[in-house]
């Protein structure tokens, strides 16, 4: 037996929703491997888990039953000093265990780890850690060897082929596909005739590396954006936090450039969030024609082992820059100097499951425990964001003008209750838009058309008795989606035949209410009949990828997108000119104090869509409630106005960024029982002397919303204070009694919430 005075123990972690942590005893043989922030495989009751060591436990009392750590999994820490900190200041200001912070910020274990889990039984049946060998495959390239169409006799099909390689680096055969027929004959046919050369090569399988990018010429930087570039370098090394305000098409990108160039240059470090890699390949694309392919792209597509490598290569500062969605804030990038977060106001920033954590804040944090620089990015900034940068929390950076020479567009706003339809019949294309769109089809230009809306129509209703056809589990109807011939619930996917019998009077006779993108798209195709008409939304991208669909657009092969917000996220389209809001007014029904903030952010974002090449823009919103100062600013882009009038009402009514909030949500497979939890929970926090003295407001209970949603009945109230601590006060009071278990009711606490859904 090893005697107290030799033995070392070490304070554990496991990714269980446990508030506290565990003590365990390190064996001779591992202590030098059982440093903070490795993984270690434990005993814990009849489970065996792998946990994570948060570091040295104080020496436990005689009587204390203390088991030893099994295995170590990790040859180095996955959580580096910093990064460990970072998650346990996380954790604790979201009231959130920490085993099931570090679980979500870990990487997965490495093969052969897991196979020593696997074999000493710490892997339980059905567990998904598993490493798979990074996915390659064989790629053909080709690389004209002549630099204008030589005088000899060639196919229409080879002279289209060469003509796409002539001037640059090379080619991938994929990007050749939407231009040639049969492309692999025809580049063989060329490579004969000695005009280009082909190879072979393995590559990645990852979508965001697979064409060739031939290196950038680094442009001038206009002056605001040289002002706005000087002041951020001039922190690097030092820290601190910067909002850069800049219209669509004001070179952002650029700016964020530049400053990681630099930060390179002196060894530090960089991280960039974007809201949704799957939908930025053209932003990757730029980022590795300036930097090469030296860059970890951190997305929901790699496999296991993959992410482990990208993992393992930041930890060790093998690649010094690391592109991701939100959970790209946990990187272990080496020598942090800089953490970037574009399109700072997206919500999908805001993690709704499980850790409920906001990005865009946390990488604040991160960055001020690092000393890097921090730059939230974007043309419509949050109202929290802005706050902070006029209270002195944020030097705001501002880039007034576009980068090129084309102004922004002017907007028209149409009134559909004087615009009813227009030459096509159509009650959504009014004559205004209609004819901004014939123009645009004569002149040889693109246009891209906006409706926050999936599917042919978002309700059917049977005409023999006015009942909607709802969904069975969720309080919402089903929208129709007509290619596919079904009724889909877009909350918990149940779907079912597009010929469905009414629930209350057996009637098989209804009609088609609203609409979505689906029928927006076949109106299009039945009043442009000549148009080649597309669609982007979350049906589309599943099936055709987003990544296809925006270089068809870029090659001149779509003339009409219509799309969700999809759409607005950033995308450089120079071919599109014409920009309409189909809907304009849709997001302010949402019962959300954010409501006419997420619209006007919308909306400029979208009519930002337009005239960022060669020709002018101009956009068009249509809408049944145009004198709406949502609408009304954004018709002049007018941020500031906007940002004024929100501002007032935020603060008469108590809202962020004048107060903060704390939502408390229960849910049950009962409505009598969800009521009865949330009450219970309400009443506990009315007891409580913040909230008794009116520091702290209680809002509710009520029912959500979507009342029911996957089978389940829900509940909430806000807690709502100027006071953080006495709000953190009241919130972990009700932690507490949550923790004690409220079956079979479920409860959590979201801290700074987003959705009010």
């Amino acid at each position: 037996m090893t005697t107290p005075d030799v033995q070392r123990y070490v304070e554990v972690c496991v990714p269980l929703p446990l508030r506290q942590c565990f003590t365990y005893s390190a064996p001779l043989e591992l202590s030098e491997q059982t440093r903070a922030g490795v993984r270690v495989a434990v005993p814990f009751g009849r489970q065996k888990l792998s946990a994570f060591v948060l570091g040295e436990a104080e020496t436990p009392s005689t009587d204390m039953r203390v088991r030893s750590i099994a295995a170590v999994l990790d040859a180095e820490p996955v959580f580096t000093t910093e990064l460990l900190g970072f998650l346990r200041a996380a954790a604790d200001y979201y009231l959130h265990p920490l085993g099931e912070v570090l679980r979500a910020a870990a990487p997965a274990l490495a093969t052969d780890r897991v196979r020593s889990l696997r074999a000493g039984g710490f892997l339980e049946k059905g567990e998904t850690l598993r490493g798979r060998s990074v996915a390659t495959r064989k790629l053909l390239f080709a690389r004209a060897l002549v630099q204008e169409m030589p005088e000899v006799r060639l196919g229409d099909q080879q002279r289209r082929a060469l003509a796409r390689l002539i001037g640059v680096p090379e080619l991938a055969l994929p990007e050749l596909r939407g231009d040639v027929k049969s492309p692999r004959a025809v580049l063989r046919a060329l490579e004969s005739k000695g005009l280009i050369a082909l190879e072979e090569r393995e590559v990645s399988a990852d979508r965001f590396f697979e064409p060739a990018v031939a290196r950038d010429v680094v442009p001038e930087p206009t002056p605001a954006q040289a002002t706005a570039i000087a002041a951020l370098i001039a922190k690097l090394g030092e820290g601190g936090g910067f909002l850069l305000h800049g219209i669509t098409g004001s070179g952002k990108t650029e700016v964020y450039l530049r400053l990681i160039a630099e930060a390179r240059s002196r060894g530090l470090g960089a991280l960039m969030l974007v809201p949704e890699i799957a939908l930025t390949p053209q932003l990757v694309s730029r980022f590795r024609a300036r930097f090469g392919d030296e860059i970890a792209v951190l997305h929901s597509e790699l496999s296991e082992h993959e992410r482990h490598s990208a993992w393992q290569s930041l930890r060790e500062g093998r690649v010094q820059l690391a592109i991701g969605a939100r959970s790209a804030l946990f990187a272990p990038v080496a020598q942090l100097g800089v953490v970037i977060v574009d399109e700072e106001h997206d919500g999908s920033f805001k993690q709704e499951e499980g850790f409920r954590y906001q990005a865009r804040d946390m990488a604040l944090l991160r960055a001020h425990r690092t000393g890097a620089v921090c730059v939230l990015g974007s043309a419509t900034p949050s109202l929290e964001s802005y706050h902070l940068s006029e209270v002195g929390k944020l030097t705001r950076l501002v880039l007034p003008n576009r980068a090129t020479e084309q102004s922004l567009p002017p907007v028209t706003l149409v009134d559909l209750e004087r615009h009813r339809s227009g030459p096509s019949g159509s009650a959504y294309l009014s004559a205004p838009l209609h004819h901004e769109l014939e123009a645009c089809l004569r002149d040889g230009e693109q246009a891209i058309l906006f409706l926050n809306r999936r599917g042919f129509a978002p309700s059917m209703q049977c005409r023999a008795c006015g009942q909607l056809m709802g969904c069975p589990a969720c309080s919402v109807t089903l929208t129709q989606h007509r290619r596919e011939q079904s009724l889909r619930c877009h909350y918990c996917d149940f779907t079912m035949p597009i010929d469905p019998t009414c629930t209350s009077c057996g009637s098989r006779a209804f009609r088609e209410l609203g609409l979505g993108t689906e029928r927006l798209e076949s109106e299009l195709r039945a009043a442009f009949p000549k148009a080649r008409v597309a669609r982007l939304d979350r049906d589309t991208a599943a099936a055709d990828g987003v990544t296809a669909l925006l270089d068809r657009l870029r090659r001149g092969e779509i003339d009409i997108l219509v799309g969700t917000q999809m759409v607005t996220k950033g995308h450089d389209l120079p071919g599109v000119t014409v920009v309409g809001a189909v809907l304009a007014e849709q997001s302010l029904a949402f019962p959300d104090f954010r409501a006419s903030e997420r619209t006007f952010q919308l909306l400029t974002q979208v009519a930002g869509r337009a005239g960022r090449g060669s020709r002018p823009g101009r956009v068009i919103f249509q809408s049944f409630q145009p004198d709406h100062y949502a609408l009304q600013f954004a018709r002049t882009h007018d941020y500031l106005g906007f940002c004024r009038a929100e501002m007032l009402a935020r603060k008469e009514l108590g809202y962020p960024p004048f107060s903060r909030l704390v939502a408390v949500r229960v849910d049950a497979g009962s409505a009598d029982e969800t009521k009865r939890r949330a009450h219970e929970l309400a009443d506990l926090a009315k007891n409580q002397p913040a909230v008794q003295s009116g520091v702290v407001t209680l809002m509710g209970p009520a029912p959500a919303p979507i009342e029911r949603l996957r089978g389940r009945y829900r509940y909430r109230f806000l807690l709502r204070s100027r006071d953080r601590m006495a709000l953190r006060a009241v919130a972990k009071v009700l932690v507490r009694r949550i923790d004690e278990g409220l079956a079979p009711a479920r409860a959590s606490l979201d801290v700074d919430p987003v959705s009010m859904l």
